[in-house]
Formats: C-alpha cells, structure tokens, sequence
C-alpha cells in the first residue's frame, strides 16, 4: 500500500507548529512524516529554521508513524556525528526512521566557512559519507582518509535494523548515479514526463527492485486565485535549476532572483488547484510510476486546512 505523508517543512514554521501539524497529520489519515533539514530558509519572508534533529525526536514520540528527513553530510554535518543522530532514532523508535542523503546547497552548508565544492566533487563527498555511515551502523571502528576525516569512529549505541538511506535526486543524472548505491530513490515532483525521465534513470543505474519516495509540492485553497498567491507567496524563490538552488548562499540571493517570477510561473513548479479531485489525479499518476510514498508539502501558510481537506477528501479516494 502507497503511504501518503504530511512534509514538515521548518523553513517556513515553528517546530512547535509543526509538532502539532505531524499529530493532526496522523489523526487525519496520512499515514508518513517526512522532514527538511535547513539551517536558512528559502527566503527571508519565510522566517523560521529550527534544528530538525532535536524536533524529529519530539516529533515521533509524539505519533505511532514512520519518519525521513532529507540531509546532507560532509561539510555542514560530519557523518560520523549524522549516523549516530540516525542510530539513536533507530534505536527508540525500531524501523520507523529512514535518511535521505544528499549532496547539499550552499545556502545550508557553506556557513562553515569552508570551500563549496563543485558538483563532481560533493557527490563524491557523499558517496564516502554513506560508506561511513554504513560501517559505523555495521559496528565496526571507522578511520578514513579523504575528503572527508574520520579518526578510530566506534558507536555503541545501534538500532537492531540500520536506517534505509534513501538517495536525493532531482536531476535523471543524479537519480541514475544514487541507482548504484542508494537504498531507495526520494526525489521531487516534476512534470509527469520529466518525473518518469528521473524513475527510469534510476532504475537503469540500479535501482530497479528498490523503493522510491516522491515528495509533491502542492497549493491547496478553496479558491484557486488564493492557492496560487499563497504559492508565489511563500514556493518563488524555490523553483529554479538545481545549480541555481545548489549555489545561492543566502536568502536574499533567492528573494532577488524571485523579482522576475510571476505568479502564474508557479503552475510550472507546484501543482496548484483548488480541487481535490484534481489532486486525486495527479498523485494517481504518482502511484502508476511506482512511488511507494509520496510526501505531500503543502507550501502555502494555510497547513491546518490543508490536512483537514486532504484527509477528508483525498486521501479516503487513493488508499
């Protein structure tokens, strides 16, 4: 059965809010929680970042439903220190925990003050980084030499199932790559050809009999020109070419490259409507790629409603 999930996204509210959205979510009938992991939200207008960490433990006592949050290790987070954040979730929470890795965004990482690396050069990072991770959750004592350092690493405390690393991909290429290492695929909502391009390059790099989580940028409101505005409100400076997401360093950088955005360029970027049915038909499309959970964000400011509607009439429909 397709799990359908509320995303939580800390760019844009309070971790406390979005501790009382994650339970509303479940009362409601999604049945997955998926996180953001910022340290600067996508604008200034959005205005909030808390520490998805300390929030994801608050958060899955809270509810009964399994958990992923998207990171990136190797600059901001060293993996050593990700693994054992991820061990302890495992551990107190068994099998309802996964990480979705990837290579990174500037405006997140680069507060280090280190040098940003090219593409090439950060999804190697990753990839020793995923290879740390699993031989920390493994057990076993951890020295490695490269572009990242890591110095006789040992963790003691290890869930009895090591979390599934979900690989981040937006573009066919790197969906491709993540194919021949990665768990699973987790990738963003595209238009439907463009998404079957990143799920049959993923496939071909190898991932063929493995899961594949998609999370949908999505407007809702009872009003269409409502649901628009609250997408080009909050979702405009996120929209570009992912070297233009992966480069920018601050958020003001986003909210300049948004002066040229129009509102109706969002229909390209998030599925906007104001009818359920609507939405119904999109993630129905969703489904036949083959996702087997699909995290549903809902970017304008109006969460509670959203999850109100949705658990009445949608997701009833696609269950």
């Amino acid at each position: 059965m397709v799990q359908f999930g509320y995303h939580a996204s800390h760019e844009q509210f309070a971790p406390s809010a979005l501790l009382g959205w994650a339970q509303q979510a479940e009362q409601a009938g999604f049945n997955a929680i998926t996180s953001s992991d910022h340290f600067h939200p996508w604008s200034d207008r959005q205005g909030e970042c808390g520490f998805a960490w300390s929030w994801l433990g608050a958060a899955m006592q809270a509810t009964s439903l399994p958990f992923g949050v998207v990171c990136a290790p190797g600059q901001r987070y060293h993996p050593a220190i990700i693994a054992q954040a991820a061990a302890t979730l495992g551990e107190m929470f068994c099998d309802r925990f996964w990480v979705a890795l990837g290579s990174g965004q500037a405006m997140n990482e680069a507060i280090t003050g280190q040098p940003w690396p090219i593409k090439a050069q950060r999804n190697a990072r990753l990839k020793e980084c995923v290879d740390v991770m699993r031989t920390l959750w493994a057990g076993e004592t951890v020295t490695h030499h490269g572009l990242i350092q890591v110095e006789e690493a040992k963790l003691y405390t290890r869930p009895a199932n090591p979390p599934r690393i979900m690989g981040a991909a937006i573009t066919p290429k790197t969906a491709e790559w993540v194919g021949s290492w990665a768990d699973g695929l987790i990738t963003i909502s595209h238009p439907h050809d463009k998404l079957q391009q990143v799920v049959e390059a993923f496939r071909r790099g190898g991932g063929e009999h493995k899961p594949m989580y998609l999370k949908v940028q999505l407007s809702y409101d009872p009003d269409q020109e409502t649901a628009l505005q609250g997408a080009y409100d909050q979702w405009r400076t996120n929209i570009f070419e992912s070297q233009v997401l992966a480069d920018f360093r601050v958020p003001s950088q986003f909210d300049a490259a948004a002066t040229f955005v129009k509102p109706e360029d969002m229909y390209q970027h998030v599925r906007i409507s104001a009818d359920p049915q609507q939405h119904i038909e999109w993630l129905r499309r969703d489904v036949e790629l083959g996702f087997e959970t699909i995290s549903l964000h809902n970017v304008n400011r109006e969460q509670q409603q959203f999850i109100e509607v949705f658990g009445e009439k949608v997701l009833p429909f696609l269950k």
